[in-house]
Parts: C-alpha cells; structure tokens; sequence
C-alpha cells in the first residue's frame, strides 16, 4: 500500500487506539476516549526497553505535505527541554552534560550560527523559564532534579552574567528526575512539576489537600505526583495540583493563560492502560494517582484503600495511546505554518516500554478549536523506529522558532531536528 493510500485511510477514520508504530504516518488521527477503556489485565503488562542503535544509513522521517525536516544540530548528550527566548535564542537543557546551550539562528536557517553554553555544572537540568514574561525577561530558571536556580539574564547573553541564585532547595530526588517549570502570564507564579517515585504506592497513608504547605504528609511521595506554585522568589510555596503520576511537561496556553500538563501514567495494568494524557490543570484539582486513573477508575492494586476520594477525581483533557511516555509539550503561535495549525499543540512522545506493541517515538498534533481541546491528535514527525526492537531516536523537546519553524530535540543519537513549512495549501 502507498503512503499516500495510508494517508487516506488514516484521515478517514477516527481510531480508538493506534495498533503500533506501522501504523503511525503524518494525519494518522486518533481519538482515545474513557469508554473505550478496556478493563485492566485485559493483557498482560510487557517489558520491551527499545535497543537504541545508530540512525540507520538511508532512514528518513516523515511529515506532512508542504513540510520540510532536517538535522539542525548533533552530538549533544541527552538532548531534552527546549525553549525559545523572547529574542528568539534557543535553551536547550543537555541533561547529560549537566549544563544550559544556547542555539542561536538567523529566521529561516537551517542551522544555528551560533552555539554557546549559557550555564553548566548543573545536576540533571530539565526546566527552563524566562521571568518575567514579555520582551524583557530578567532571569532565566532552571529545574534541576534537586532544586530550582536563576540566573540573571538581559536579552542576547549567551552566558550566565552572574551566579545560580537558589530559588528553591531540597527538591525530592529518585523515581522520576525530570522537574519542568512554566511561569503564569501575570508573572505572580512559577509553577514547577514533580512527578512521584514510584509507579504506584502502596504505601501512602495521608492525602494533601490542595493549597497546603508543603508539609502535608503523604509518605515517601511528599511533595510529588505534583504541580508546585511558587512565588517568583521560591517564597510561599504551594501544592496547586495532586494526583499527576509525572507531569513531565508544562505549557501556557497563549489566550486563556491556562497551565497545560503533559503526563505519564502509570504501569503495570496492560498494553491498553491506562491513557497518557495531556491536560489543563486546574487549582485545586485531583487526578486520581496513585488510587484512580482517568476520572473514578479504580487501581485494582489499592482497591478499596480510598474510597472517600472516589467522587473527587478530575478526567483530563485529552488521551493519548497508552505507555507512549510524553515528554515535550509547545503550543503553536507562530506564522509560518498554515493558519489551521495555530493555537494547537505538538507534544513530543518518548516511546513505550511496557507495552508489548511498541508505541509512542513521534510528535503528535493535539487539535483545538477555538482554544478548546476536541479530544483528538494526529501524528505529525515519524520514522524514529527501525523495527519492533529498535529505534534510533526518541523525542523530548519541542519548541516554536522565532520564526515559526518548529524545533524538536530527540535523546537517542543526542539530536535536534528542524520542521519548516515549504509551501502548498495555507
């Protein structure tokens, strides 16, 4: 069958659940929904790490028609979040070398001119944010997996002009390391994520109620399975939102300013459950880990543990195939791509493991209509998957270019790609 013919067949059908990578094409369309759910342990939980091999001589990746994808920069040690400054500088976190690089880039080139490390010496580095928002920013913050730093910052410095202010100390460490970080539009609050240790627990005793201190007790996940709100100087604070196994990725939709989440769930329950997910989270809200997933649905293994919270479990936007591990979330303001394409988001899948399909190694497009989720995605880049057992690249980052291109960066070969829009129909 032709890709083209693929196309077809993949825009014509609005599919429950994708089967595997075969089935992954640009405008591929996915609906994911609650009652689609299967019951856990329909199949038995796998455990499938990819082989990360070199990228094959010859493989290519794949984009939608009038789209373009190339290499933008190599050699990197473990390529991760991606932001765009307001001057149009590119932060990368390398959370393998420890350390903040800049990418630099005249609109429209296919490479950056420009390479330098803003910061380095870092432990684990993953969030990035410029405060305040605006033309001007002052500082730049960095999660690392232990605490959260600044640096102060004036527009065009490709170097830290001064040392790492400490914004906030003794951030829990294990389980999952990645802290990412987003900055309300009013610049009141820095909201970090702090996903939990464990894949369930077992253990917890106590629940915090949302807007306590940070001393609320719930056993070895204090302050985790989390989104955090800060004041700008780390003061005051917050629990803001419980129940997200791992939001490994913040955004703020431009418009309604509202905190977006990208979220790993947990293991253990099948190939088909439950859903990743990405979702508008809202104060107070609980989403249910480690007791409930995807609204009231109850864990088998903590069953009867929390009944009380049961009616208290908030279902989250959009599902995303199960175990596809989301990593990297943007939302599209720019001008480039065609009008359609604005207001959406691209969200970055890291790829499965536990699933005896894989799934995930792509960046899929979260459609909106009128700033409101419709529930549905479609695949966007492709082509990082060699065969059932191997991969040669696994996405993390996604960011708007200062001109509208959209950049990716991928942690298996330690690269970041480029996709810019080459013409046809707006």
């Amino acid at each position: 069958m032709t890709r083209a013919r693929m196309t077809l067949l993949a825009l014509a059908l609005m599919l429950a659940t994708a089967a595997d990578w075969r089935d992954d094409v640009p405008g591929a369309r996915h609906q994911i929904t609650v009652a689609a759910m299967p019951a856990p342990y329909a199949t038995t939980s796998a455990g499938r790490p990819p082989a990360v091999v070199a990228r094959p001589g010859g493989a290519a990746l794949h984009v939608p028609p009038g789209f373009s994808v190339a290499e933008y920069a190599s050699g990197l040690d473990q390529p991760r979040t991606l932001r765009t400054a307001p001057n149009g500088d590119v932060f990368l976190a390398e959370s393998g070398s420890g350390r903040i690089r800049i990418f630099r880039a005249p609109d429209g080139a296919a490479r950056p001119a420009t390479t330098a490390t803003f910061a380095d010496g870092l432990t684990l580095p993953f969030g990035i944010a410029f405060w305040p928002p605006g033309p001007s920013p002052t500082f730049v913050y960095v999660a690392e997996t232990n605490r959260v730093i600044r640096f102060p910052y004036v527009a065009g410095d490709l170097k830290a002009r001064g040392a790492a202010q400490v914004v906030m100390r003794h951030l829990p460490e294990g389980g999952h390391w990645t802290r990412d970080l987003a900055v309300s539009p009013d610049g009141e609050t820095v909201f970090l994520s702090v996903g939990s240790s464990a894949n369930i627990a077992t253990e917890l005793t106590g629940f915090p109620p949302p807007n306590q201190p940070l001393g609320a007790a719930w056993g070895d996940e204090q302050a985790r399975a989390d989104v955090l709100a800060l004041s700008p100087d780390g003061k005051d604070a917050r629990i803001f939102a419980t129940g997200l196994r791992n939001c490994s990725a913040e955004a703020i939709q431009p418009g309604s300013g509202d905190l977006w989440c990208a979220v790993n769930e947990r293991d253990g329950l099948g190939d088909d459950l439950p859903p990743d997910y990405v979702t508008v989270v809202q104060q107070g809200a609980f989403y249910g880990w480690p007791w409930y997933y995807i609204g009231s649905h109850e864990d088998p293994r903590l069953a009867g543990t929390r009944t009380d919270l049961a009616g208290s479990v908030t279902t989250p936007d959009i599902l995303i195939q199960p175990h596809s591990a989301p990593l990297g979330i943007t939302f599209y303001d720019g001008t480039q791509f065609p009008a359609a394409y604005r207001g959406d988001a691209f969200v970055a899948l890291h790829g499965s493991w536990n699933r005896g399909q894989r799934t995930g190694y792509k960046v899929i497009r979260l459609r909106f209509d009128k700033g409101v989720p419709t529930g549905a995605y479609e695949d966007f880049l492709t082509g990082f998957v060699v065969s059932d057992e191997a991969v040669w690249g696994r996405p993390v980052g996604v960011t708007v270019a200062h001109d509208g291109s959209l950049l990716v960066s991928e942690d298996g070969n330690g690269t970041v790609w480029r996709i810019a829009y080459q013409g046809g129909t707006r």
